[in-house]
């Protein structure tokens, strides 16, 4: 049987720039909205929110193996998933608006003081999303003017989230021309994946 060996000729850069669609995602677009559990009825959620989270990621994706031995080689079989933590990078402002917010969410599950808490998932876990953005506007010809929407491209829903870990903020006098910054670790029941809709593309009922 003959190779299916490809024309390299017409692996030109004319060819590729027309397969890159919108000029390709772009990492520093993107926006997270947090939500944080109802009985935390002194935290307001607001678009100071959005403007803050600095760095954020689009969730890997991930399935365990089960190697089963025989006569010297491992069969691969599926296994079950996993859903890695999902870890966020805030802006502090001298507010300190997100890090009380946090900090008042991991005290609401475990108090410093006595070990005692909420203790029912429904109560303490949330749910947070993470949108991937475009550039211009939704029309891929049509030039952006005042006012137009900017498109999203993808988005992803976060289920059964709750805080396990705030970072440190390092205070030093060698830091100069620095703003602080500090990370949060959130743990993630489930997510799903969204289109430029809010439609689930993985045929579960997780729209927003």
């Amino acid at each position: 049987m003959a190779l299916d060996i490809p024309n390299y000729s017409e692996r030109t850069i004319s060819e590729f720039k027309g397969k890159l669609l919108g000029g390709g995602a772009r990492p520093n677009l993107f926006e997270c909205e947090l939500h944080f559990p109802s009985g935390l009825t002194d935290i307001t959620t607001d678009d100071d929110f959005r403007f803050m989270i600095k760095a954020a990621s689009l969730p890997a994706s991930n399935i365990n193996v089960i190697d089963i031995p025989f006569r010297g080689r491992n069969l691969k079989i599926a296994g079950d998933r996993t859903f890695d933590p999902w870890t966020i990078t805030v802006i502090n402002d001298t507010n300190f608006k997100i890090r009380n917010a946090f900090e008042k969410w991991m005290n609401y599950i475990n108090r410093h003081e006595d070990n005692a808490g909420v203790i029912s998932p429904n109560t303490y876990q949330t749910e947070m999303y993470v949108y991937q953005l475009g550039r211009g506007t939704a029309s891929a010809t049509a030039v952006p003017a005042s006012g137009d929407t900017i498109p999203v491209h993808k988005g992803y829903k976060f289920f059964g989230c709750f805080p396990t870990s705030i970072s440190a903020i390092d205070l030093s006098y060698d830091i100069p021309d620095a703003i602080e910054e500090f990370t949060v670790d959130l743990q993630v029941q489930w997510w799903d994946a969204l289109d430029s809709t809010g439609s689930s593309i993985l045929g579960t009922s997780a729209t927003k």
